[in-house]
């Protein structure tokens, strides 16, 4: 059994500390918010809760934009001094994965169009938009920890570090604010398009970072998360468990 690296530590504490945050969103939803349908937004009872999310939300953001030892080398890879060139030619490079990436926005775009609906239906309310914005984000973590139907459905990408899309999370987790508004989702929002903008920019405007033919950083050999080893290990226990799967 190999020990978790930083990078996967890293990971697992944010799962635990989302989902915390989550569960607790859910205890607010049923004793709370439920009863009025603009909760929890504008209710003093419920600011410390929305203050400790919206300050999280906003530092995890805001660290994206700088270089980190424990983060995963698939947000790290924007950043030039993560560049090692391969010495493959680049001469006209591009990048292949166009298709799927409008593919998952595609897809995306419907899934949150439906909630949207349900929302100004008044069938799901306010409440029920924040909470999904909170599962959407323990939903981040499962996706690099143990599956992501992003890699396996739609990117075929080898792992996170080679992932094109991988600074989207938060915008998508964000996605139902669009139509709950208010300064307090919207802000993180706001913050997370413009992460969003930023790494399209150099995806645009330097791709070479973003390919391991191109970008020898992206090489396992240099990978310092070394996650797809617990990956494998769960999948292993997981078929002693289930030997029928």
């Amino acid at each position: 059994m190999k020990k978790l690296t930083r990078v996967s530590l890293n990971h697992y504490c944010k799962l635990i500390l989302r989902s915390l945050l989550f569960l607790n969103g859910i205890y607010l939803y049923v004793t709370q918010w439920h009863r009025n349908p603009s909760a929890p937004f504008g209710h003093e009872a419920d600011s410390l809760f929305l203050m400790i999310v919206w300050v999280l939300g906003a530092a995890e953001i805001i660290s994206r934009f700088f270089p980190s030892a424990i983060k995963s080398m698939g947000c790290q890879k924007v950043f030039k001094k993560n560049y090692q060139p391969t010495g493959a030619d680049l001469t006209n490079f591009k990048l292949d994965t166009w298709k799927s990436t409008f593919a998952v926005a595609a897809a995306w775009i419907a899934l949150n169009a439906i909630f949207g609906w349900l929302y100004f239906k008044g069938i799901v309310d306010t409440g029920f938009m924040f909470l999904l914005c909170l599962f959407y984000s323990v939903c981040d973590m499962i996706c690099i920890l143990f599956f992501c139907p992003f890699q396996s459905w739609f990117m075929k990408n080898r792992c996170c570090t080679t992932c094109r899309i991988y600074n989207w999370d938060f915008p998508m987790m964000w996605t139902p604010m669009i139509f709950v508004g208010g300064w307090y989702g919207l802000s993180l929002l706001g913050l997370a398009l413009i992460l969003l903008a930023r790494w399209e920019y150099v995806v645009h405007r330097y791709p070479e970072r973003f390919s391991i033919t191109t970008n020898a950083c992206l090489n396992c050999l240099h990978c310092p998360e070394k996650l797809c080893h617990h990956k494998k290990q769960l999948r292993s226990l997981w078929k002693k468990i289930n030997p029928k799967f």
